[in-house]
């Protein structure tokens, strides 16, 4: 895999918002928002070595634990997206990556996710070790970004900031 990342956000295909994605508000329905995430991760993924031919042949794939939506700017129908993904930090379970979901031809920001990946032993449906060869892809990934400066807007969290009375 040398060579195939750059010291960038990885970046997908670009996507369309379908017409059926648009809600009663004539904006896109939340749930599809994840389908591009997901789907850009699956891209992303797959290049890691981890597409469908790896549940098949390994019996292992990986699930979201966690993901956190930020919704910046309305998207609607026809609208050309791309997203972009850094991976934050891996161990020899997990994958913690970063996303931003960019109108493709202007480039404003439109959301947000960051996920937490758990790789899963599908046979005992528990959570396991990468294979050595997947955790040196997500190493070689990893270096390739690591000169990126840690994504603003990752690790927030959901809360009321009460206002202070004196």
């Amino acid at each position: 895999m040398t060579g195939l990342w750059k010291c960038e956000p990885v970046t997908s295909a670009v996507m369309t918002v379908r017409d059926d994605w648009i809600d009663y508000n004539g904006h896109l329905n939340m749930a599809y928002y994840n389908v591009l995430f997901d789907t850009a991760v699956d891209e992303v993924f797959h290049r890691l070595g981890l597409g469908p031919d790896y549940v098949k042949d390994r019996g292992a794939s990986f699930f979201t634990a966690e993901a956190h939506v930020c919704y910046l700017r309305e998207l609607s129908a026809g609208m050309k997206v791309t997203v972009t993904l850094q991976l934050v930090d891996f161990d020899e379970k997990r994958a913690h990556f970063y996303q931003e979901l960019h109108h493709a031809s202007e480039g404003w920001l439109s959301a947000t996710s960051e996920q937490l990946s758990l790789h899963v032993d599908m046979t005992a449906r528990k959570v396991v070790p990468w294979p050595e060869d997947i955790l040196a892809n997500l190493t070689e990934l990893a270096d390739a970004q690591k000169g990126l400066p840690r994504p603003e807007r990752a690790g927030r969290h959901v809360e009321i900031r009460k206002k202070r009375t004196n």
